[in-house]
Order: structure tokens, then C-alpha cells, then sequence
């Protein structure tokens, strides 16, 4: 489980200081798929990077199965498997490669790398690739690398940061079927999409962020029914007070 509690972070900038993130709190439970939504500039990102450590709050905390991340990162990382915003495969090593290195770093037998290696290609519809080298990917591509490296370490905690931007239909497929069988391997699941249909399908909790703040949260079926919406999209533009969101 994901705890966020009262999350504050802030950049000096040549026009002042922006509040990038202002108080954000929420709960990801695990078995649940909990999606992160905004227009661009809300905060998600700045969100999603203090959860996995990359940043520090300025106030606030982050609990991770119970865990600071302030207070023990090294052991909150260990239990957190990450996709960034920025998909960043070594272009040199092959995909099995690039896993591999990840569990190498996560102190992973060599035995261990392999079987976990061969059980995510497999539920990623990666097999033909594995021994490929990366460069020359398609986004695809590179996106299932990125992921299985991300878990080869078999993380209870799963944060993905638009893991379906740029697929095609048919990977598109694919993915959302591995995240539920994340779900179902009672996961904790947090990711942020634009995609109304995508959050709609899988989610089990929304939490929508506007202008770095929570502005509204619940099950897809209580957003609509709290925004008086039928359409998801629309319960989203009426939550964030403008239309922006359409074109975020």
C-alpha cells in the first residue's frame, strides 16, 4: 500500500516560486489499480517522482507498505517497481540484458534473473525481442523493457507514469491486460494515464489532481454520479474547473 499525506513541493523559478504540488493526500491500496489524473502542469509527475524517491517533499510524507520514505528510501525502493516518465533502455544491451542489469543491482541470483526474465517476457508478449539489442526499438518496444526491468525484482508496489502513451492498439491490449493480472497478484497499482476510456476500463480509484491539489477522488462509478456526468471525461473537465483537460 501507497500512503501520500499532505505533499508539498515547490521551484524557484526566474518569475518566483511555483507550488508544484500543494497538499496532495491519498491511499493506494493493494489488489486495487488507483489512476492518477490531470491536465498537464498539475502536479502528477512532481506526485509520482516524490512516491518513488527520485524527489524529496518539502513537507509531507510518503509511506510505502508502511515504510518512510524519508527514513529508509533504500528499503522503500526495493519494494517499489517504477516505470518514469522518461523510458531511458541502455541502447547497447540487449532486452534480457537490460533486465538482467536491473536485478543485478536489486542483488538477485542469476538463476532468479533468469526465471523472472522468462516469466515477465511471457506476460509481456516479449519473447521475440529478448535478445535483441535495444536500439532501434519501437516505443512498444522499449516501454516492455523498461517495465520488466522495473519488476524483475517482483515488487509489491507498482508505479507506472503513462504506461500506454504511444502504443499501438494491439500493445495497447497487451498492457492493460498485464496490469490487471498485476491487480489480480494483489499489487498495489498506481498510474497516470490521459486516456478517459483506458481509467474508466481499469481503475479502481481516481484521484484527480488540479493546480497541485486533490480536487476530487473515488471509484469511477462516484465520480460521475458526484459531478453529474454519464461520460467520465466530462465528470474529469467539471472536477478540474475548466476544459483544458480535453486537450492535456
Amino acid at each position: 500500500m501507497i500512503t501520500a499525506r499532505n505533499l508539498h513541493k515547490a521551484f524557484k523559478t526566474k518569475a518566483g516560486v511555483v507550488k508544484a504540488v500543494d497538499g496532495v493526500e491519498f491511499e493506494a491500496r493493494d489488489g486495487q489499480i488507483t489512476g492518477l489524473l490531470g491536465p498537464n502542469g498539475a502536479g502528477k509527475t512532481t506526485t509520482l517522482r516524490m512516491l518513488y524517491t527520485l524527489m524529496h517533499p518539502d513537507s509531507g510524507e510518503v509511506l510505502v507498505d508502511g515504510i518512510d520514505t524519508a527514513k529508509d528510501p533504500i528499503s522503500v525502493r526495493r519494494a517499489l517497481g517504477v516505470l518514469p516518465d522518461a523510458r531511458g533502455v541502455y541502447k547497447r544491451l540487449t532486452a534480457r540484458e537490460n533486465i538482467a542489469y536491473f536485478g543485478e543491482l536489486h542483488g538477485m541470483s542469476s538463476s532468479a534473473i533468469a526465471a523472472r526474465t522468462q516469466l515477465l517476457a511471457r506476460e509481456l508478449q516479449m519473447e521475440d525481442i529478448l535478445d535483441r539489442q535495444t536500439e532501434g526499438f519501437s516505443q512498444g518496444q522499449r516501454t516492455k523493457t523498461a517495465i520488466a526491468r522495473a519488476l524483475v525484482h517482483d515488487p509489491k508496489n507498482v508505479i507506472l507514469d503513462e504506461p500506454t502513451n504511444g502504443l499501438d492498439v494491439m500493445t495497447t491490449r497487451a498492457m492493460r491486460g498485464f496490469l490487471q493480472q498485476l491487480k489480480a497478484e494483489g499489487r498495489c497499482v498506481i498510474f497516470s494515464s490521459h486516456i478517459m476510456q483506458e481509467v474508466a476500463a481499469l481503475c479502481d480509484r481516481i484521484v484527480i489532481i488540479a493546480k497541485g491539489q486533490v480536487v476530487a477522488s473515488g471509484t469511477p462509478d462516484e465520480l460521475r454520479a458526484r459531478f453529474g456526468e454519464s461520460n467520465l471525461e466530462d465528470a474529469f473537465v467539471k472536477a478540474i474547473g475548466s476544459d483544458e483537460g480535453l486537450h492535456a
